[in-house]
């Protein structure tokens, strides 16, 4: 139900232009006594003090809360406002404490592979082995701090991402409208709501239009409330206190103007945000998936390792020396790091597209736009600049006038199509309708200093710029009539009305604005340049339809008289008012210079995009043709036609919806089912949405995407903010989605090929009656100076150049999959059989045993360093890859090269480690034999191309 303003006194000033207004005395005493901090009353004192306050504002009249609060209806003075917001604090909820340096490094030791080393560590330290006990808890610090810095890195990352996410509200203070940040607000400052907007601390209402809150946060009621002015009794319970909105709460329908009573901590759902803060995030699915893969790849680690412990035993060896062994070989296998990787790659690429526009809410989103298929886009503001232009008046029976200037600034003149003027009737024609449209009006375009502000809704704000061009002053339009009702602008109903008095006796007019389908039946007559004639349908449609063929947006404005008494439902069909048929105005919004480049990339990238929009089809259909995202009627249905395709659930309706490019015309429920049938088709689906009727296609898509001018509604349910509300930023996004997920990839190819290589090795040797060919602190080094730094580096990869050439990969298809598989296996079983073919030829030559695993423990070095850079992409040679890409990772592997040639030149490290210093001479045999890596895998690199080459050609010859 559309709710009747409350007409008293003290509520109509809201109606007014706040430059008008004058206080009364009490408030202007008020005024006074509001700059002095010591004549604040006591509820704001509890405010201070961060106690409940017991004031039951839902009982009291206006005045007496205008009084209370020390506020007024123009709100708070700036000077005020940053006393009350130094005394009382920002207005935010208690949030989780982000982890310290403490807490930070503890996680570090949260792991089996840690709980197995410091054991194995305490055992040494049993049988007076200190050496190997020094080493083992050395690799045990050496991976925390390594552990402490990457998560101590992701959680900064992570808190200055929020610090982007901040929610705007809409105030007014000293008389002016501002849009400042939720945190700054403080009690006794005036807040304006609209549909889809959060309500940013606890409300006294005190004007509603249409008014329903969504407050399941708070009450847990699925359904939204009405809500209205007017004093209840003390002993009202929150869900009944139909005159407050609290602070979480959502505006789903409607405008409404309150008070705050309570911010932060104080308000309703203050009391309850601690429960909130203790509760846990959850992971990404690919980070459980990842620590999974983890924990079976262990356990077959675990399994190999006990059998190659029996094999040992059975040879001979010490029961110690093979306890140890199986350790190291255990942590050394074990991609112990990939969890982190993963964790350090999101975190990356979160950074990247808060770069780019792009703010990630749920890590899980940056791996799902690597299987984006399909973008279902809005046009207004996403593939248009937002910058709606009156350019063209179409009045009855057919005079046409053009509208120069551009945007909102309200310069330029209106001039017959042969660029004369327009006469006195004319004008008269023109004035009266723009006139009409600033009545029937929510937006504001005030000039402030030398520039031109404006708030509210595009095609409002357009309006309103159109009156400027003609002469007319909006504010002074709206002060000269008495606003009666409302009924908003809602994308399912496709107009806006104002019911109105020109005099406080008169009788009641209508304004109305929107689309022709929905005003024009209710128009009996049409205002010609000859006065008042009957109206004609179908030439208005063909009009319309001329203006929309051109990729004109087109709204009529009629006008009309109320008959009879009104009562609280304003809606057109309750009210069935004859209206007089106005005129038509095509308004243009430009194409933003670089959507039609990023639809082809799209296209390249094997991503269909298509277009929701609730706009005229012609117009739609003249927008899209422009993109090349259609090209015919054949490409496109309308709501209307999604009706008459029967329920959404049907095959025949799924499958028109499936080909469909263009839906012009849709209501949200329509947009939602759209996006239902996409997914039911296979496709994995990211959709654009910023109104809080978006919400439904949000939640259902794959990827929910909100625009940073939309509604909190949108943004809460959405994964991912758009901040610049570009198509083109959401292409970036999916574009550095398939770079985080391609680094991902990387990390997991080195983790598990290296540690194939070390199990292959040990496998050979034992299976061969050959000594074991490291020792367990050799291991731990290994793994320390080949996996470390360099499998997080891996995770800074920038994208390579067919990322976005590459077709999106299967939503289901894990990180190891076939491709995984054959690199892994061939690239570990590769070094695996190098290192042990050397410590054959070692042994058999002679070489004491500790030289040998000295030189092989080298060898292993370089092979694993020199792996790195095959893993730096899986499509591309190494040698087309370039090292300025990437200079973290070539430090990181210079560094730790020259880490293992200063620890053989270190006494300590040397009888730590069983090493010693090698020749120049050895060490580069040992480089060049290390390179065999990078041979192999390039021939495996361009066999595969080869073969991808040929069946791609095989596929378009079919």
């Amino acid at each position: 139900m559309i709710l009747q303003r409350d007409v008293k006194e003290v509520l109509g000033i809201f109606l007014q232009d706040p430059d008008t207004l004058d206080e009364n005395e009490e408030h202007q005493d008020l005024r006074k006594e509001g700059n002095h901090s010591d004549s604040l009353p006591s509820e704001l004192d509890n405010a201070k003090n961060h106690t409940t306050t017991v004031t039951p504002w839902y009982s009291l009249e206006t005045e007496e809360i205008f009084k209370k609060l020390v506020t007024s209806s123009k709100g708070l003075e700036s000077e005020e406002t940053a006393k009350r917001l130094q005394e009382y604090g920002k207005n935010i909820l208690p949030t989780r404490k982000p982890p310290g340096i403490t807490e930070i490094i503890l996680h570090q030791f949260k792991s089996p592979l840690i709980y197995i080393l410091i054991i194995a560590g305490v055992i040494s330290v049993l049988l007076d082995d200190l050496r190997d006990a020094g080493f083992i808890f050395l690799v045990v610090v050496i991976n925390a701090v390594i552990g402490t810095i990457q998560e101590w890195k992701a959680e900064k990352s992570a808190s200055q991402l929020q610090t982007i996410l901040k929610i705007m509200s809409r105030v007014r203070r000293e008389g002016t409208e501002l849009k400042i940040s939720a945190e700054e607000i403080v009690p006794g400052d005036i807040v304006l709501l609209e549909s889809g907007s959060r309500t940013p601390a606890d409300l006294r209402i005190l004007y509603a239009s249409n008014l329903t809150i969504d407050e399941s946060l708070l009450t847990g009621e699925s359904a939204a409330v009405e809500k209205t002015v007017g004093v209840l009794k003390e002993d009202t319970p929150v869900s009944d206190r139909y005159n407050m909105t609290y602070a979480g709460s959502t505006v789903i329908t409607g405008r409404a103007c309150g008070v705050v009573t309570a911010t932060g901590s104080r308000t309703e759902v203050g009391m309850i945000a601690r429960a909130v803060t203790e509760t846990e995030s959850a992971k990404s699915p690919l980070l459980l998936r990842m620590e999974d893969f983890s924990q079976k790849i262990g356990i077959a680690v675990v399994a190999v390792s006990g059998l190659m412990s029996a094999v040992a035993l059975l040879q001979g060896i010490a029961p110690v020396e093979v306890f140890f062994l199986a350790i190291a070989l255990i942590v050394s296998a074990i991609p112990e790091g990939l969890p982190v990787g993963v964790t350090v790659a999101l975190s990356i690429a979160s950074t990247r597209m808060a770069k780019r526009n792009v703010i990630v809410r749920r890590l899980s989103a940056v791996e799902s736009l690597g299987s984006c298929t399909t973008i279902a886009t809005d046009k207004t503001g996403t593939l248009t600049v937002n910058q709606q232009t009156a350019k063209i008046v179409v009045l009855p029976p057919g005079n046409h006038f053009e509208v120069s200037g551009e945007g909102y600034l309200p310069v330029g003149e209106v001039k017959r199509i042969d660029g004369v003027s327009p006469d006195t009737k004319e004008m008269e024609g023109i004035q009266k309708l723009a006139l009409t449209a600033t009545i029937c009006n929510e937006g504001s375009l005030i000039q402030e200093s030398k520039e031109w502000v404006h708030h509210g809704d595009a095609m409002d704000v357009a309006f309103l710029a159109l009156a400027f061009k003609l002469g007319i002053n909006p504010n002074k339009v709206r002060n000269e009539v008495k606003v009666v009702a409302e009924v908003p602008f809602e994308s399912e109903r496709m107009y806006a009305a104002v019911y109105y008095q020109e005099d406080k006796s008169g009788s009641i007019k209508i304004a109305v604005k929107g689309a022709m389908e929905a005003i024009l039946p209710y128009c009996t007559k049409m205002n010609s340049l000859e006065g008042v004639v009957p109206i004609d349908p179908d030439f208005l449609n063909r009009e319309l339809n001329s203006l929309m063929e051109n990729g004109y947006r087109g709204l009529v404005v009629a006008e009309g008289l109320v008959s009879e008494g009104i009562n609280d439902d304003f809606d057109l069909k309750s009210v069935d008012p004859e209206l007089t048929f106005l005129g038509i105005i095509g308004f243009i919004d430009p194409l933003r210079p670089d959507v039609k480049g990023a639809v082809q990339t799209c296209k390249k990238a094997g991503i269909d995009v298509i277009m929701i929009t609730g706009d005229h089809p012609k117009t739609a259909l003249a927008i899209a043709s422009e993109l090349g995202i259609a090209y015919s009627k054949d490409e496109m249905i309308t709501g209307r036609e999604i009706e008459e395709l029967g329920g959404p659930e049907l095959p025949c309706c799924i499958d028109a919806l499936d080909k469909a490019r263009v839906f012009a015309r849709v209501t949200p429920v329509q947009k939602m089912q759209i996006v239902d049938a996409l997914v039911r088709k296979g496709h994995f689906v990211a959709v654009t949405g910023d109104g809080v009727n978006d919400a439904p296609a949000l939640r259902r898509a794959n990827i929910g995407v909100a625009m940073g001018s939309g509604t909190d509604v949108a943004k809460d349910t959405s994964s991912m903010i758009i901040t610049d509300d570009t198509f083109s930023s959401i292409v970036a996004g999916v574009e550095e989605g398939r770079i985080a997920y391609d680094n991902i990839r990387k990390v997991t190819y080195l983790l598990v090929s290296t540690g194939l290589a070390e199990v292959v090795l040990f496998i050979l040797a034992l299976f061969a009656g050959l000594p074991i060919p490291l020792i367990a602190v050799q291991l731990l080094w290994l793994n320390l100076v080949t996996n470390g730094i360099q499998g997080v580096a891996l995770a800074f990869e920038v994208g390579e150049p067919g990322t976005m050439r590459r077709k999106p990969r299967k939503p289901e298809e894990g990180v190891f999959n076939n491709l995984m598989i054959k690199q892994t296996l061939i690239s570990g079983i590769t070094i695996g059989i190098i290192t042990f073919a050397v410590w054959i030829w070692l042994i058999r030559e002679g070489y004491e045993e500790n030289w040998a695993r000295n030189l092989l423990l080298l060898l292993m070095v370089l092979f694993e360093n020199f792996h790195v850079f095959n893993c730096r992409s899986e499509y591309r040679s190494a040698f087309h890859v370039p090292l300025r890409n990437n200079y973290f990772l070539v430090l990181g592997v210079i560094l730790m090269q020259g880490f293992h040639i200063s620890a053989m030149h270190v006494s300590i490290m040397q009888e730590l480690l069983s090493i010693s210093p090698v020749s120049f001479e050895t060490w580069l045999t040992f480089l060049i034999i290390s390179g065999v890596i990078i041979v192999v895998m390039e021939i495996f690199k361009r066999v595969r191309s080869a073969h991808e080459s040929d069946t791609l050609m095989e596929n378009s010859s079919i």
